[in-house]
């Protein structure tokens, strides 16, 4: 499972790729989803790579994603026993994570801080110089200074 997280704005994209962003449910800046990988999500994600960064989550940042960010309809958090089942679900079902938080009533959006001690120094070019793109298990480094 990945997870990704878009870093730039707004401003100036193209219709197919604020299209491409939309389908991702990346409205927003500094906005996390959780997906599988199959063949449509590694298309998509190869043409918002400028935009976005992606990797595959752990387990423990995964659960401190959910309790500290997920939210409920209404804006409610999630208990600890919710944790615990909807990581099981997740791990066992073979729908997309996004599919059966909203099958549990809860926003399949996670909204994040700008990182903490902040981004690189140059955000517009690909991991390792910059911040966008694929950067495998190093996507927890930046997850847990977000949450």
């Amino acid at each position: 499972m990945i997870a990704v997280i878009r870093i730039r704005g707004r401003v100036g994209v193209r219709k197919e790729i604020a299209d491409t962003l939309r389908m991702l449910r990346l409205h927003r800046k500094h906005h996390c989803t959780l997906w599988k990988l199959n063949d449509s999500v590694k298309g998509m994600l190869q043409k918002v790579k400028d935009y976005v960064t992606w990797g595959e989550i752990s387990e423990e940042i995964l659960k401190k994603l959910l309790e500290k960010r997920g939210r409920k309809i209404g804006d409610k958090r999630l208990g600890k026993e919710e944790v615990e089942k909807l990581i099981e679900e997740i791990k066992n079902s073979p729908l997309q994570p996004g599919k059966i938080l909203m099958s549990h009533d809860i926003k399949p959006v996670f909204r994040l801080s700008p990182p903490s001690k902040g981004f690189k120094k140059s955000i517009k070019q690909h991991y390792p110089k910059g911040e966008l793109g694929y950067r495998g298990r190093t996507i927890n480094e930046l997850l847990e200074r977000m949450i």
